[in-house]
């Protein structure tokens, strides 16, 4: 028997992994961040399998629910919003599990950052615009380490999504703009693939504002960069003058 860290995926039940739908349907225990997981995930679980909401719970309280669940004899399944491996908290937690001499595994799910792309028919990696996506978060209760503030990832203007940063917005649009300039695109999405999801576009202008008038303040991803906009280059992946393994260019 072992932990298994399953990604949920972002709100939507559908868009979890179907390894992770099946290890959760066969789980003795489950313990969700129900703060954020959307519980219709969870459907399907064994009758007589024990849930524990982590909302409510703190490390060493998980912690001991699923060592004493692996040392009983059952599976436990341990589930995270988005993909566990993306502001998860989860190293601390397999690292402790090592230390304990207990086994587990890492299901990965659809991140929010994904979902969001999805929500908006975009794409973070468009030719002449931008070939690197920039994971990030501004600076609140937990620090970035030096080097890591947004004003210094903006200069490579890069495409950009930021988490748990909505209730921040003015201070995030402040750093931006320096680098990226007022006009940038950008867009808000809440609860991406919710039912409720909310959808803001604007730029880097206005954007603060469109958000405040929404009342957002969380569980919302800030995307900015120019992949938002309406002008790249093709790719060369289909360019029938390109060659390449599996392609002769045409003559």
């Amino acid at each position: 028997m072992k932990v298994y860290f399953i990604g949920a995926g972002p709100g939507d039940p559908e868009l979890i992994t179907v390894k992770g739908r099946r290890i959760l349907g066969e789980a003795d225990i489950i313990i969700y961040a129900g703060s954020l997981v959307n519980p219709e995930v969870l459907q399907g679980h064994k009758p007589d399998a024990v849930i524990y909401n982590s909302a409510s719970m703190h490390l060493q309280e998980v912690l001991d629910v699923m060592i004493n669940g692996v040392k009983e004899g059952r599976t436990v399944a341990r589930v995270h919003t988005g993909d566990p491996s993306i502001y998860g908290a989860v190293r601390e937690q397999m690292d402790a599990l090592a230390q304990n001499g207990i086994t587990y595994e890492v299901i990965p799910g659809v991140s929010s950052f994904v979902a969001a792309a999805a929500v908006l028919n975009m794409e973070y990696t468009l030719p002449g615009v931008s070939q690197t996506v920039i994971l990030t978060r501004h600076e609140g209760r937990t620090p970035v380490p030096p080097g890591q503030e947004l004003a210094a990832l903006a200069g490579h203007r890069a495409s950009l999504a930021i988490f748990l940063s909505a209730a921040m917005i003015e201070e995030v649009i402040e750093e931006l703009i320096p680098a990226y300039g007022e006009e940038t695109p950008a867009a808000v999405v809440q609860k991406a693939t919710w039912p409720e999801q909310k959808v803001i576009r604007g730029t880097l202008k206005d954007i603060a504002h469109k958000v405040k008038e929404e009342g957002i303040d969380k569980t919302a991803l800030i995307l900015v960069g120019n992949f938002l906009g309406s002008e790249y280059e093709l790719s060369r992946l289909y360019d029938k003058e390109f060659s390449h393994g599996y392609r002769s260019a045409s003559s």
